[in-house]
């Protein structure tokens, strides 16, 4: 029904977006990837692409900072068991590029730190979506930085890994992630460390 919504970002919450269009105030569902593009532009106009999906007692509106993350949440929903929440849990623990990787290499613990996804739904994920996703044509640039991240140090080496994916510096993440809670999951790290950035 949407492509993309284009207008002002009036607020930032800690998983939606609200944007002014001509007078009316749409109210997306953002992931902590796109979250952390959009940290930045409150009260500037952005763009988001758009998925929106009905149920019999909703209507929910869900917006992706990139056409890239806005095709791997419709590829990851086509996965039995695997709704737009998980979808979302997924793309903010993995950039796409980081879950195009791991997706095609079969790193199920990867995914698996999403929260709420187990480790059966990620091989699940990887069953199905393995052909679909190598087609995308944007595997990670950083396809080292994921291995490391994702595997060799935990939640919290690959939450600064996400966040120097999405174009903060290396020492603007581990300034952020310095005093976090290492019992926490890789999503909720990276919301932490975005809210710590957006304060600097």
């Amino acid at each position: 029904m949407f492509y993309y919504i284009k207008g002002k970002l009036i607020t930032l919450g800690t998983d939606f977006a609200a944007i002014d269009c001509g007078g009316v105030c749409y109210k997306l569902m953002v992931s902590a990837v796109s979250q952390g593009a959009l940290a930045s532009k409150i009260g500037s106009e952005v763009l988001l692409y758009t998925y929106l999906n009905v149920r019999e007692d909703a209507m929910e509106l869900f917006g992706f900072s990139t056409e890239q993350e806005n095709d791997c949440f419709k590829l990851l929903i086509t996965v039995s068991g695997v709704g737009p929440k998980a979808a979302m849990a997924i793309l903010s623990a993995l950039s796409p590029e980081r879950l195009t990787s791991a997706i095609v290499n079969g790193d199920a613990r990867a995914i698996s730190s999403a929260q709420g996804v187990g480790l059966k739904t990620a091989q699940k994920i990887i069953l199905e979506l393995k052909d679909k996703f190598g087609k995308l044509g944007f595997e990670s640039t950083a396809e080292s930085v994921i291995e490391t991240g994702s595997v060799g140090g935990g939640n919290l080496a690959a939450a600064k890994d996400t966040l120097v994916v999405m174009g903060y510096t290396k020492a603007e993440a581990e300034a952020a992630l310095k005093t976090v809670d290492r019992s926490l999951s890789l999503e909720e790290m990276i919301r932490e460390g975005l809210k710590k950035l957006v304060k600097f």
